[in-house]
């Protein structure tokens, strides 16, 4: 667990304008950091932790280039042999529906509702 301290930096702000505001406290923070981190460093020696960073290194993903570029081109082999496997094929012509169809169904339509008014009712 990581305690956080407050760190009281000898910055006034209140009469700058912004960005001399940002330089200020980017160079007393840069300042504190070297602080802090020479004080680590003592700190290892004094413990006998010569050599090693105050950061822990960036671990490899574990594969290897080749094996990476192996499994890639595995994966395209596949898509290529699906994508061959299908036939281009036009696009389904639009279904319509005829005149007498459409009379039909506005016909039921009115006539249904015809029976709901007649019952009284506003909705379905």
């Amino acid at each position: 667990m990581r305690a956080c301290h407050a760190i009281s930096l000898p910055v006034e702000i209140e009469d700058m304008d912004t960005l001399q505001q940002f330089q200020k406290l980017r160079n007393s923070l840069s300042q504190e950091r070297e602080r802090l981190v020479a004080r680590l460093k003592e700190i290892n020696r004094v413990l006998g932790v010569e050599g090693q960073t105050t950061t822990p290194a960036k671990t490899s993903s574990g594969m290897s280039d080749a094996a990476k570029a192996k499994i890639s081109a595995a994966a395209k082999a596949r898509w290529a042999k699906i994508k061959a496997g299908k036939k281009a094929t036009a696009p389904k012509a639009k279904r319509t529906m005829s005149a007498a169809v459409k009379k039909r169904i506005s016909e039921s339509t009115k006539a249904r509702w015809a029976r709901i008014k007649a019952a009284g009712k506003k909705k379905l």
